[in-house]
């Protein structure tokens, strides 16, 4: 079985405590947003465990996110 790799395990922890953002993907750009309010506890995760990566990491952490982009 394979391991989850890091930027894996916080995207699942992040979806796991109830964060709703969604990436959006534009021209190879992403940014996430978010319609609904957070529970406290995904909030508090993404602003402590992700907004801090360096950008290629966190750019990675929300290309694990559903995304609104049709493909």
């Amino acid at each position: 079985m394979m391991e989850k790799t890091h930027v894996c395990e916080l995207a699942d922890t992040y979806l796991r405590l109830g964060g709703h953002r969604r990436v959006v993907i534009d021209d190879n750009e992403t940014s996430v947003r978010s319609w609904e309010e957070e529970p406290p506890e995904a909030e508090s995760f993404w602003q402590k465990e992700v907004e801090t990566l360096p950008p290629a990491t966190r750019r990675e952490v929300q290309l694990m996110l559903r995304t609104i982009n049709r493909l």
